[in-house]
């Protein structure tokens, strides 16, 4: 029985005065917090909500986040985190297809919830910061008992979060507890030491999403480290509070460390606490990167995942880092990993180049690249109730289960991974291939560029043909006739966006991730 509580329930036993959650002026012990989380079970046995049913979760990084999100397991149930920017019409999908039982949602959405609450299996709403009609205020919620831990199999499911569904109708991901306990424990061990019971975890990423919860939230739980939820992100607070209370670890995404170093004040913060950071959700410019780390005297490194697999399939370590890289496969507890590879249209095995990263310009990436496919005690059960979607999602070879990320890359000999694009956003533009995120490595190396992304365009004669959307930075004074001659002077012809496009603000999901088809659908 590896029901993911088990472990927390040793932390608290050891640790029981320590900090678990600080937010604002409020601090939770470790006892504290796991007495309100087996109240928080007790009181959804009290209505008839156990092992296998589903909760919703529609809040934002807060204390009451963590304590449903565990409360939730302890009884057996599982979890079914929501984006509570979404709005009714959004949630009614996750609620309905879910089939959960309860929803415990911010005040301000609980509006949503009714909205859509009569077509749903959902029997009781739970509000967070007020008092609504037809809610239970999560105070009142608590059970006056605590529940005790609820026994579960490695592979019943305990989280069920949906994809971001950036290009289209969002599936849930069935994780079970083994994988996120296999995760929680691998990623805790990839910090120099690993996490420590001294850490101090900054919660910028949001718990909705696979991201931070697996990596910060329960990576904090897991060591004894003390979690600080961020309700919304702001690089200001953020640096301030790293600053004043001497955080020790962050996890982000490209779009905050990229936030963090056009701060206008940059120069004057000291983050000389943080002893680990890292990058994931997307790409990581190199600029970016570089630039970080020489303003905070701190290494960033990058790693990778998804959602289905809980999510950290590759990381980057000390002793074990290339810069442009996601690293290499994540080793887990005893000989357990994820085992990686790079495969054709074929699925036959794609060379590895002799060490990484290349010059992609001067390569033929048709020749060294190809879809990248994991396995491992990470990977996700399957989608939930779709099973066409599942035999496209895996392919089963010499005895393995492999599942297809959509993301192309190449490896090098010594085990390290490098993803050139998505699959999906790869540009075809007269026969040839471009792919946006080369294009955008060397946009963000322009002294008037702060943001950048890359599309594909209709074009009658090539068929596409390349755009660029630039957020130009306060100061700027580069035309598009400037950024399109600065591309042409580094990179081929048929690569340079021939149509360039200022803007305030990219569309972004929460996790930082831009949303390319919004950018098309304006085309």
């Amino acid at each position: 029985m590896t029901n993911l509580v088990t472990t927390v329930a040793e932390t608290v036993e050891s640790t029981p005065d320590a900090p678990a959650i600080v937010y604002e002026d409020t601090e939770l012990t470790y006892e504290q917090f796991w007495t309100r989380a087996g109240q928080f079970a007790q009181a959804l046995d009290d209505r008839g909500i156990g092992a296998g049913d589903r909760v919703g979760i529609y809040l934002p990084n807060l204390p009451q986040f963590v304590t449903a999100f565990y409360g939730t397991l302890r009884a057996g149930g599982i979890v079914v985190p929501m984006n509570p920017q979404y709005k009714a019409r959004e949630i009614g999908h996750l609620l309905g297809d879910s089939g959960a039982k309860a929803v415990v949602s911010l005040a301000d959405n609980v509006p949503n919830v009714l909205d859509v609450v009569a077509e749903t299996d959902v029997e009781e709403v739970v509000s967070v910061g007020g008092d609504v009609d037809d809610a239970t205020t999560f105070e009142a919620f608590l059970a006056d008992e605590t529940q005790p831990v609820v026994d579960r199999a490695d592979d019943d499911v305990a989280v069920q979060p949906y994809t971001s569904g950036t290009t289209g109708t969002p599936k849930g991901v069935l994780l079970t507890h083994e994988n996120i306990r296999w995760t929680t424990h691998a990623n805790a061990d990839v910090p120099h030491g690993g996490f420590q019971a001294t850490d101090r975890l900054v919660g910028t990423l949001p718990l909705f999403h696979i991201y931070g919860m697996s990596v910060v939230m329960n990576g904090a739980m897991y060591s004894g480290g003390a979690y600080y939820p961020v309700p919304e992100w702001d690089a200001t607070t953020v640096m301030d509070r790293i600053e004043d209370e001497e955080l020790t670890i962050m996890f982000g995404v490209p779009a905050m460390f990229n936030d963090m170093i056009n701060h206008p004040e940059v120069e004057s913060y000291s983050l000389d606490s943080l002893r680990f950071v890292n990058s994931g959700g997307s790409s990581l410019p190199m600029e970016v990167l570089e630039r970080f780390e020489e303003l905070f005297g701190v290494e960033l490194y990058e790693g990778y995942g998804l959602t289905e697999t809980s999510p950290v399939t590759h990381a980057n370590r000390e002793g074990a880092r290339r810069k442009g890289s996601i690293g290499k496969p994540l080793d887990g507890p005893g000989d357990t990993r994820v085992e990686a590879k790079v495969v054709d249209e074929d699925f036959e095995t794609v060379p590895r180049v002799e060490a990484g990263p290349i010059d992609e310009e001067a390569a033929d990436l048709h020749e060294i690249t190809g879809e990248l496919v994991v396995s491992g005690p990470n990977v996700m059960k399957g989608y939930y109730e779709l099973p066409e979607a599942n035999r496209e999602a895996f392919t089963e070879d010499g005895g393995t289960r492999w599942f297809h990320t959509g993301d192309v890359c190449y490896w090098d000999e010594d085990g390290f991974f490098f993803v050139v694009d998505r699959e999906k956003h790869m540009i075809v533009t007269g026969g040839y291939n471009v792919y946006p995120r080369e294009v955008e490595e060397l946009l963000f190396e322009h002294e008037d560029v702060a943001d950048a992304a890359v599309v594909g365009v209709p074009d009658e004669r090539r068929g596409e043909t390349v755009k660029a959307f630039i957020v130009p930075t306060p100061d700027a004074d580069a035309s598009p006739e400037d950024i399109k001659q600065f591309c042409l002077d580094t990179l081929a012809e048929y690569k340079h966006p021939r149509e360039v496009e200022f803007t305030e603000e990219l569309p972004r999901t929460t996790t930082g991730k831009v949303q390319k088809f919004k950018i098309r659908d304006e085309e």
